[in-house]
């Protein structure tokens, strides 16, 4: 069993949520949904391990460099590095 990753909602408002993940090493999210679609911003260099319904996937991130996403997406996410990973991630409210 993997630890959990800490998520730490910093803002929200009517138009976004802006949560801080924070990864041990091998820690998941745990299976999700998304309801929103997002952005999230990398502040560490390294690999995630994304499960899906259509199998696993590793993912190469670099500190700063975004990526967007849309509602709908069902996966857990899991730290494939063997240090502290963490990303901001932004939900946009319709």
């Amino acid at each position: 069993m993997r630890d959990r990753a800490k998520a730490l909602v910093q803002l929200e408002n009517e138009r976004v949520i802006v949560t801080q993940w924070t990864f041990a090493a091998n820690a998941e999210t745990g299976w999700h949904k998304h309801g929103l679609d997002y952005v999230v911003v990398p502040q560490t260099d390294g690999q995630l391990l994304l499960e899906s319904s259509e199998g696993e996937k590793i993912v190469d991130l670099n500190q700063g460099v975004s990526y967007y996403r849309s509602a709908g997406v069902e996966h857990n996410v899991v730290n494939a590095n063997d240090y502290p990973f963490v990303f901001v991630e932004i939900e946009l409210k319709q």
